[in-house]
């Protein structure tokens, strides 16, 4: 179609990170999602700088379109109508895709490719793929086959705009490959989504990376093959930029999602700039970020995260058996430091929440249950998250696997941390997906619900917010049958909207099904969720609560380690307790490095 006279011609962009399918193959998707998505935010800000520098030329006008599946309905049938009175002049991009998202992306693209519009795939599963794998899997080649491009690496230093521009003349290439060449991050156009989107996640969670890539070489991560190992930061006035536009449209809260905020080099500059904006301007700006287990060894990191708005910190604890983390190549986790850092993270007053992973090598059931029950007792962990072990593509464990040619489960869309995907040496499949399930009701005893409330009340914690986030972390599993990352407010389920291959139920039998999967869910979730209230009200108005002591909150020089489990439970702990207290032996025997008069 040729352009009115005077009248700039179209470009469409449509950007959709899509979600992934339920074990029924309906789309996982909520009225507001908990967790927002950095690839979205960060594509969406390179498309605003490609308008405003109106990359393809005066005479064509590029319109953005921005949609995160987990938290809204992608209309389809209306964008390809738009593509077709436009001549199918645009691009449709899936971005960070993910391996358990990648069967959903294949089904999106598969429409939009059915109308002759043009589409391109990009994100870890990609990425990790072809970084890592010495030839192309089976649905990356399907991919291919439908006439779909594959997008390798990152979109900065002007990719996203080599990709438009082809699309724009109709030139696409199968594959760009930009995984040797990593874009540096300073001056990049910010992470940036309009409040109407930012109002999709729950509380307007906004979301940026203040650096990319990690130093470390644990095994079952894909980061370091993805994003590499050699670290690129933002600075602190790249961070300034996006919180003042974010601040401009009522966005205060952000969730920071580093691999591992603690080894960017700018982490200092930017908190102090965060705490200036909060202390000196007003800003209401908090946060939470991921960071590792030996941060508290920075001087001044927590003090000052806390200052500059951190209010809940991730922490990927893994595993308190030494055996397991030297064995997935985790060896800057070193249990001796745990309650250290979690400790001094409490003082600070943030509440902590930790990642840990169940089917290492040595684990099963019995260990599993009996070090769960140890880091109740004995370390002052808030919230506790479980994944199961998975050779995600991108990582060294999967290509080991897929080298040697063990069996793996080739359904991409178990691969999202919840789901057994190969075999363990000690556990049966169905073992292993039992102690998943186990973990998450032993850890969320009503018990331990109510000793967690305790030390939030003994300690100076929000006992309040605490008991939201048990709310949202063991009520999501509970109740939805899903991880707390993967789920939000209030479950969407389009009956349309079911994995390629799978029949359309009947809507006469579908919506009274729907109908009572709410009643059955959202009733008793309610009532757990006022009993807990009343639970933590109880406990905040019983002045004996100040004073509450365990084991886990003691300071760690009135605690005789020794006789912790967690140190005594393995060979390896035992060993590990010994080379620390060796250690600080030796460094208290030192003689102290004077400048003499």
């Amino acid at each position: 179609m040729e352009p009115a006279a005077g009248k700039a011609k179209k470009f469409y962009l449509e950007l959709i990170k899509p979600s992934h399918y339920d074990d029924k193959g309906y789309v996982i998707q909520w009225r507001r999602a908990w967790i927002p998505s950095n690839s979205i935010s960060s594509v969406y800000g390179l498309a605003l700088d490609a308008i405003e520098r109106r990359l393809l030329g005066d005479g064509v006008e590029i319109e953005a379109g921005v949609y995160d599946e987990t938290n809204i309905v992608v209309p389809i049938k209306k964008i390809i109508r738009c593509f077709k009175n436009n001549d199918n002049l645009g691009l449709v991009c899936l971005i960070g895709v993910q391996s358990n998202q990648f069967p959903r992306a294949l089904d999106i693209a598969r429409q939009f490719r059915a109308a002759g519009i043009q589409v391109a795939i990009g994100g870890f599963h990609v990425s990790g793929c072809i970084a890592m794998l010495p030839e192309m899997p089976q649905d990356l080649r399907e991919a291919l086959d439908m006439g779909i491009t594959l997008f390798a690496g990152e979109a900065e230093q002007g990719r996203l705009g080599e990709i438009l521009k082809a699309a724009h003349e109709r030139r696409l290439k199968p594959i760009y490959n930009f995984m040797e060449d990593l874009p540096h991050m300073e001056g990049q156009p910010i992470p940036f989504l309009p409040k109407e989107h930012v109002s999709r996640y729950f509380r307007d969670l906004a979301c940026f990376d203040a650096g990319r890539g990690c130093p470390f070489s644990c095994s079952f991560c894909t980061i370091i093959n993805v994003q590499g190992r050699k670290s690129r930061y933002r600075d602190a006035d790249d961070v300034e930029r996006l919180m003042r536009a974010n601040a401009a449209q009522g966005v205060h809260r952000y969730f920071i999602t580093d691999d591992n905020f603690a080894r960017n080099r700018n982490w200092e500059p930017i908190f102090d700039r965060m705490i200036e904006l909060r202390e000196k301007e007003g800003f209401q700006t908090n946060f939470v970020m991921q960071v590792d287990t030996m941060c508290h060894k920075l001087a001044n990191f927590i003090e000052k995260a806390a200052r500059a708005g951190c209010k809940r910190v991730f922490l990927g604890l893994e595993n308190i058996n030494p055996d397991s983390l030297k064995g997935a190549s985790k060896n800057q986790n070193r249990i001796t430091e745990y309650r250290k850092m979690l400790l001094a993270w409490r003082k600070a007053g943030v509440i902590t929440y930790c990642g840990y992973i169940l089917g290492f090598p040595t684990d099963t059931p019995e260990t599993i249950e009996r070090d769960i029950k140890i880091i109740q007792r004995e370390l002052p962990i808030d919230m506790l998250e479980f994944f199961i072990l998975t050779p995600l593509p991108g990582s060294q464990d999967h290509k080991e696997l897929y080298l040697k040619g063990a069996w793996m489960d080739p359904d991409m869309n178990k691969y999202d941390l919840e789901h057994v995907t190969t075999g363990h040496a000690l556990m049966s499949k169905e073992e292993w997906q039992g102690i998943y399930d186990k973990a998450w009701h032993t850890y969320y005893s009503w018990e331990h619900i109510e000793t967690l409330l305790k030390r939030a009340v003994a300690t100076g914690l929000s006992p309040f917010r605490l008991a939201d986030m048990i709310f949202q972390f063991y009520g999501s599993y509970f109740y939805e049958r899903l991880h707390p990352l993967q789920t939000g407010l209030i479950r969407r389920k389009v009956r349309t909207q079911r994995r390629h291959g799978l029949p359309r139920e009947n809507p006469v039998v579908f919506y009274p099904k729907r109908a009572w999967e709410m009643l059955a869910t959202y009733i008793p979730a309610l009532r757990f969720q006022a009993k807990l209230h009343k639970l933590r009200k109880r406990i905040e108005q019983d002045p004996e609560m100040r004073r509450y002591m365990d084991v886990a909150i003691t300071t760690v020089e009135d605690v005789d380690e020794d006789n912790l489990q967690m140190y005594q439970s393995t060979e390896s702990a035992r060993s590990a307790l010994a080379k620390a207290k060796a250690k600080a032996e030796s460094a208290r025997a030192r003689p102290s490095q004077q400048v003499p008069a």
